[in-house]
């Protein structure tokens, strides 16, 4: 495990870099202890309080776990597909509120990831998911239900859906748009669409997956698609008329001479 001493990031951070690649490499294994702090520090030649930064740096990246005791220290932590999904689920969601991501570009991305996955879960779907999806609808039929609960729903419909699959990788990577661009979908939509059409679209959903028909599903997600992108550009397009409407010049009163 090495440093650049040329390079100008922190020292804590590249030691986290180098700790972090050397477990990526196989170098270091899950379970295993990392060497103490008075040899991180020796080895990479810098004081304990930067080693400190640097695992502080690799737990918040759910790469170490810490242990006390007279067999305590710092070891390699097995990184389960939830723990690094909730990082991607963060990053994603900051990706898109931080840059120029149009509202159509996001939609496209999550609805062909989320089409990838209809034949397989419509191959592979189990009880478990079936359930969820039947729970979920039944739940955004309620009259009382507020718009937050009803978009919560609605990405754990669209969850199950991709969970279906049995494919964890496809599961951890879909996560960035079922959990992060569908909220902000939703929080552009939700006032203009009917719960009643979206109910009765993911009821097609799930007896076309009931069905096992992948073909039917991957039709059904298109049409959502459709309605969606159809949703988002009232909404943005009544607020621009708002807004240009505020916006409007007064008419200049020239004064007679």
């Amino acid at each position: 495990m090495k440093i650049d001493p040329d390079s100008n990031a922190a020292l804590s951070a590249q030691i986290a870099k180098a700790i972090r690649d050397a477990i990526i490499s196989g170098a270091l294994i899950v379970d295993e202890r990392l060497p103490s702090e008075a040899e991180l520090a020796e080895h990479f030649d810098v004081s304990r309080p930067t080693i400190r930064e640097a695992l502080k740096r690799l737990a918040a990246q759910s790469l170490i776990r810490t242990q006390r005791g007279a067999f305590g220290g710092a070891f390699v932590r097995h990184l389960s597909y939830e723990d690094a999904r909730e990082q991607l689920v963060t990053t994603s969601t900051l990706l898109l509120s931080m840059n120029d991501i149009s509202f159509d570009t996001a939609c496209e991305a999550r609805f062909a990831l989320e089409r990838a996955c209809a034949p397989m879960t419509a191959a592979r779907r189990e009880p478990a998911q079936l359930a969820i999806m039947r729970r979920e609808i039944k739940r955004q039929s309620e009259a009382d239900l507020t718009d937050e609960a009803f978009c919560a729903s609605d990405v754990a419909f669209h969850r199950a859906l991709v969970d279906g699959a049995q494919n964890p990788v496809l599961s951890y990577q879909l996560s960035g748009s079922i959990e992060a661009m569908q909220p902000l979908m939703n929080m552009i939509t939700f006032t203009a669409r009917s719960r009643a059409e979206i109910v009765e679209i993911h009821t097609s959903i799930l007896d076309a997956i009931v069905a096992r028909d992948s073909e039917r599903a991957t039709e059904i997600l298109e049409q959502l698609e459709r309605v969606t992108k159809r949703l988002a550009h009232s909404v943005m397009d009544a607020k621009a008329v708002a807004i240009a409407k505020k916006e409007k010049p007064e008419v200049a009163q020239v004064s007679a001479e």
